[in-house]
Order: C-alpha cells, then sequence, then structure tokens
C-alpha cells in the first residue's frame, strides 16, 4: 500500500503512538509520520505508507 493517510489524532497520544498501531495493523511495510504533534494536541497528522514516504521530504520544506 503506498499514499497518505489523515489521521485525526486523539488528545493524549503520541505520533508515535499513532504510527504503532498502523505498523500493527499491517497497512505497509514503510510507514513515518510528517511532523509530530504533542500529546495534548489534537489535529490532523499526515502519516506517509509505502513509497510515499520518500515525498515526505518535500513535503517536510512546505507551509502548513
Amino acid at each position: 500500500m503506498h499514499g497518505f493517510l489523515n489521521i485525526d489524532k486523539p488528545f493524549g497520544m503520541t505520533s508515535h503512538d499513532v504510527v504503532a498501531q498502523i505498523r500493527r495493523r499491517g497497512a505497509a511495510e514503510t510507514r513515518g509520520h510528517a511532523g509530530t504533534l504533542d500529546p495534548a494536541a489534537t489535529g490532523v497528522l499526515v502519516v506517509a505508507l509505502g513509497n510515499a514516504t520518500r515525498l515526505d521530504r518535500v513535503c517536510a520544506g512546505c507551509d502548513e
């Protein structure tokens, strides 16, 4: 699976926790998040899957 997931990160979870849940579900061999949200923050966390992780570096330099 390749592409991006927009996750509505709930209060109390770290960005790493969200990616770990995706990893356990086996969504893709390669995955990572584009930016870190504080555990106290809620909002959209962009998670890249598969070949889309290569685009993460490009997106990281963009304005929100």
